[in-house]
Parts: C-alpha cells; sequence; structure tokens
C-alpha cells in the first residue's frame, strides 16, 4: 500500500472510530435523560420495552465483535428482563468501546486481523468497508427512533434539548473527545 493510500485508509480508520463514538453518546444521552417510568412500561401490541429495545442493540454489537473479530474481548449479553439503565449504560459503553477497536481494525488500514464484516451467522459476510459502519450505524439509529417514538407514545416524551441534542454533533464529538469536531483533526 502506498503511503497515500495509508493515510486515507489511517483516517478513515480513525473518522470511523469517532463517528461510533457519537453514535453511543447519543444512545447514552436517551436513556441518562429518560423517565425510570418509561424503562420498563409495556406498550401496546408486541413492540419492546424500552429497555429491551436498549438490551438488544447491545446484544448485537457484543454478536457483531463475536463474530467479526472474534480474538477481541467480547462483552457479555445483557437480560433484557432485569437489566436496568444503568448496568445497560455501562455494557453499551464496553460494547461501544469493542465495537470502536473493531472498526479501527478493520478500516485502519494497518493489517488489522478483521478482514471481513460477519453481521449475522445466516447473513454472508461482507468485506470490511464502510457498508460495515453505515450498516451498523443505521442499526443503531433505527432502535433509537423507537425508543424516542415509544417514550412520547407512553407518556414520557423526551426533552425538547435531548430530542434535539442528539443532533448536535459538535457538541457530541466534543463530549467524546474530538474538540475540532466534524472533519477536524482527522
Amino acid at each position: 500500500m502506498t503511503t497515500r493510500q495509508h493515510k486515507v485508509h489511517t483516517q478513515l480508520g480513525r473518522a470511523a472510530v469517532q463517528i461510533f463514538a457519537a453514535n453511543d453518546r447519543m444512545n447514552q444521552i436517551l436513556i441518562e435523560h429518560l423517565d425510570l417510568t418509561a424503562w420498563r412500561a409495556k406498550p401496546l401490541g408486541k413492540a419492546r420495552t424500552i429497555a429491551a429495545i436498549f438490551t438488544h442493540m447491545h446484544n448485537v454489537r457484543s454478536k457483531w465483535v463475536r463474530l467479526t473479530a472474534p480474538h477481541l474481548k467480547v462483552p457479555p449479553q445483557l437480560n433484557r428482563a432485569h437489566c436496568t439503565p444503568r448496568q445497560a449504560r455501562a455494557a453499551l459503553a464496553e460494547s461501544a468501546a469493542r465495537c470502536a477497536e473493531m472498526l479501527a481494525e478493520a478500516l485502519g488500514g494497518c493489517g488489522g486481523r478483521v478482514e471481513k464484516f460477519r453481521r449475522d451467522g445466516w447473513a454472508r459476510p461482507w468485506p470490511v468497508g464502510l457498508e460495515m459502519l453505515c450498516y451498523m450505524l443505521s442499526h443503531e439509529a433505527h432502535h433509537r427512533g423507537q425508543v424516542c417514538m415509544l417514550a412520547h407514545q407512553l407518556g414520557f416524551p423526551l426533552p425538547k434539548e435531548v430530542a434535539y441534542g442528539i443532533w448536535n454533533w459538535e457538541k457530541l464529538w466534543k463530549e467524546c473527545g474530538s474538540p475540532g469536531g466534524p472533519g477536524n483533526g482527522l
């Protein structure tokens, strides 16, 4: 690989790590500001509880790491019936760290051990690339949308500054250790 290509890959790996950190910060903000009653409130029909959604997000991350980067420490699964918001926040922080390591290896261009993204046992593996990051982000954004909608439907809407705050990427990036914000300091 030429020096220029290596630099691009290294920048891509760093950006992926920062983007996933901002993604996890959004999840953390939602849990921090959720009314505790909303955590286990049962929605109508067969919809998951908010607790079940966040435990699912963590458990899926753990599966991605287990299948894609088994050499990394795989975070333990959460039990949706017993998980507290504090446990979910800690577990999500841990699984985000492992996903960040996995992304850095996959997209960093440094000869990491991650060569294929295995999103599930039934799915065909993908070559590592931006599609991997996009899939991971899309999965989590989908579930964040569910959480915001459920909180509102259950009578526990998130404060406007929280709902809008998850779109303040400059602030999110600073909170995640990148003072320059998106596109700076890579």
